[in-house]
């Protein structure tokens, strides 16, 4: 189990950039995840996410409302609106409207005690005042390691892929690469902790990539 979870540990630093070929920023996350099970085939989740960085202040709030189906055990699919307003340090720089879908997959595969989830999501994405919607796919892979206890060591993987070009989103293929490691502690059976660290990858044409290093907490309460 050592030996897994340090080549998880190795996969997960892959991808990340060379200090002397990158811009580097660190960022702080706080997230709010809340997940209200309607019945046994409907859910609904809210996301709000605060992000701030020493280079840009307070940068993001991003809300997230999203509707669940689950069609059998480990699959929901999911729709929902992102509002995304941008700032820099603290003041409005812009608005981004996001109609989101995605595909979760539970159980995709397990490799001893370690657990394997994917998801797929799809979103466009709007700017006030500017023309054209911008198209991107999002996949990605979480790997849930046991720690200790009920604790585990979340693992994941998130890359971007922009379909097509617009005044805002003015590079088509992969963007950005996201690699995370979390973890996961539960405070009760509907409460859970998340502290860990991401490296977000943004990669620039005819120019040096932009690298965050992103220390993220995040509460999760499902009711």
């Amino acid at each position: 189990m050592r030996s897994l979870t340090k080549c998880l540990l190795l996969a997960t630093l892959c991808g990340t950039a060379n200090p002397a070929l990158a811009n580097e920023d660190t960022a702080y996350w706080q997230n709010l995840n809340l997940t209200l099970k309607v019945n046994d085939e409907f859910r609904v989740s809210s996301e709000t996410s605060f992000r701030s960085s020493d280079a840009r202040g307070f940068y993001q709030l991003q809300e997230t409302l999203m509707v669940g189906y689950k069609p059998s055990k480990n699959v929901t699919i999911w729709a929902g609106y992102v509002h995304s307003p941008g700032y820099n340090h603290g003041d409005f720089a812009f608005m981004e409207r996001r109609f989101r879908q995605q595909v979760n997959v539970d159980n995709l595969a397990r490799i001893g005690s370690v657990k394997i989830n994917g998801r797929v999501r799809l979103e466009q994405r709007w700017r006030d005042n500017t023309a054209g919607t911008g198209w991107r796919l999002r996949p990605s892979l979480r790997a849930t390691v046991p720690v200790v206890g009920k604790v585990n060591l979340v693992i994941g993987n998130e890359s971007f892929f922009n379909l097509n070009t617009t005044s805002f989103q003015n590079r088509d293929g992969v963007e950005r690469m996201r690699n995370s490691a979390a973890l996961s502690i539960p405070r009760s059976k509907s409460i859970t902790i998340e502290v860990g660290y991401m490296n977000q990858h943004a990669f620039v044409r005819a120019g040096p990539d932009n690298v965050d290093h992103v220390l993220t907490t995040a509460l999760s309460v499902s009711l």
